[in-house]
């Protein structure tokens, strides 16, 4: 794999980023209660952090490892993806938040697996950790909200 083909792979974790970010500025405009809406909106930032990271690795012409979680719940997985609505709960919420990212990581996965290049699988399966990374953050927050009796 040579630098383009990188910075071709990195260019559309980018647009994936700016994609996560419009659905959850989207869901924080279409949620009536307050507090979801500061959560989506928080969600929203967090996928331009994320776009500005990545944007930092394709302008740093190098090929090297970024992100390496290996930790996962696996909460997502025992879930169904619960519909985006104006009167969500925000166990929800949380739940709507760690699917999408699970979507994410298995996409970069399977992405990986079918990959040939060895130097293209290793930049997928980083992209992968670092979806896993935003998914335990949204698992270890459902944990938190959706089993108050674990405080």
């Amino acid at each position: 794999m040579n630098l383009s083909e990188y910075k071709d792979i990195i260019t559309q974790a980018i647009a994936n980023e700016v994609e996560a970010g419009r659905f959850y500025d989207d869901a924080a405009a279409t949620l009536k209660d307050p507090h979801l809406k500061k959560l989506f909106a928080s969600l929203a930032e967090e996928e331009k952090k994320h776009r500005d990271i990545l944007t930092t690795i394709y302008t740093g012409n190098t090929m090297d490892r970024y992100f390496s979680e290996s930790r996962d719940y696996k909460v997502a997985e025992t879930m169904d993806e619960p519909e985006l609505s104006m009167d969500m709960r925000p166990a929800d919420a949380f739940a709507l938040a760690m699917k999408k990212e699970e979507a994410a990581m298995k996409q970069y996965t399977e992405m990986a697996e079918m990959c040939d290049d060895a130097d293209k699988r290793r930049v997928f399966f980083d992209l992968a950790a670092m979806e896993r990374d935003h998914k335990l953050k949204m698992e270890s927050a459902f944990i938190d909200i959706g089993y108050p009796e674990v405080w």
